[in-house]
């Protein structure tokens, strides 16, 4: 990361490093670089109460204001969109749209492994046992992450995609498989945001957060975590069945920030060289969802 507070990325598609617009920067900068992120002003971002009655807020039509201001000044492209702007009665409403589906092509094959979510991407190719160990940020293990079930990730394979306030904030299976069991885990409700992150606390383990265990033909155990944050009135599951194809919708976050995390097991996935080489030099990776990140190896 650069060594001012700004957050860059790096996008696939132009081979540059982009800044970050963050929305609420000042007070996310406020609420964690103070007292190492333990000051009063983080028990906002602590509690389930702030989360849920912002949450209500921008499920009422006094937030639909807000709509066409947030489109401008995180630059989203409406033409994506499958319903018209107009037509969002909250801004819930368009922080859960819908996309049309010929805006996130796929890879069909079932040795591509697709993002499971629009968002920055770190990849961790090979755990240090149980542990995952951020470029910056506090060190955690997969056992705190999942609480249960962790076994078959150790010396495995961690991705992590954080989701934005401009992303498109439904997510979908990252391959075929059937699901063998489901969590939900109570929590608190940090930011996500790296300038959190990077104040040491073990955010990811401490927030709420839902998890699917898949058996999948082609990459054997995975993970699916989904992590709520500050602002995220609930993590919808939209997909009941148990047997699941790859883009099939799993669910969506209502407002704001959040992070899927997807776990492998060792020697069943080749991530691709370019997440590899931006994750090692500190730096996120903007993907789309169905984008390919990975190919499986044969086992």
């Amino acid at each position: 990361m650069s060594e001012s507070s700004d957050i860059y990325y790096y996008r696939r598609d132009t081979g540059e490093l982009c800044r970050e617009a963050v929305l609420g920067e000042g007070m996310i900068k406020f609420a964690y670089q103070q007292a190492g992120g333990r000051g009063p002003a983080s028990l906002v971002f602590r509690h389930s109460w702030a989360s849920r009655l912002l949450g209500a807020y921008f499920k009422s039509r006094f937030s639909r204001r807000r709509v066409q201001r947030t489109i401008d000044q995180l630059d989203i492209d409406p033409s994506a969109f499958r319903d018209a702007v107009d037509t969002f009665d909250s801004f819930n409403d368009f922080f859960t749209r819908h996309l049309k589906v010929e805006c996130r092509p796929f890879d069909a094959a079932p040795t591509a492994l697709v993002s499971p979510a629009d968002g920055r991407v770190l990849v961790y190719p090979a755990l240090d046992g149980a542990t995952v160990i951020p470029a910056k940020g506090h060190p955690y293990t997969v056992d705190e992450l999942l609480l249960d079930d962790a076994g078959a990730f150790h010396d495995g394979t961690a991705i992590v995609i954080r989701l934005c306030p401009a992303d498109y904030h439904r997510f979908h299976f990252p391959c075929d498989g059937d699901i063998v069991d489901d969590r939900q885990i109570p929590g608190k409700y940090h930011s996500v945001n790296p300038l959190a992150l990077a104040v040491g606390l073990k955010i990811f383990c401490e927030n709420r957060r839902c998890y699917s265990l898949l058996d999948t033909p082609r990459f054997g155990r995975v993970a699916m975590i989904e992590i709520g944050a500050f602002g995220v009135g609930s993590i919808v599951w939209t997909f009941k069945d148990s047997s699941v194809r790859k883009m099939q919708e799993r669910g969506y976050f209502e407002f704001g920030g959040s992070t899927i995390v997807l776990l492998l097991e060792h020697g069943r996935v080749r991530l691709d060289p370019d997440l590899i080489e931006q994750s090692a030099n500190g730096f996120e990776t903007l993907v789309q969802v169905g984008e390919t990140i990975g190919t499986a190896l044969d086992k």
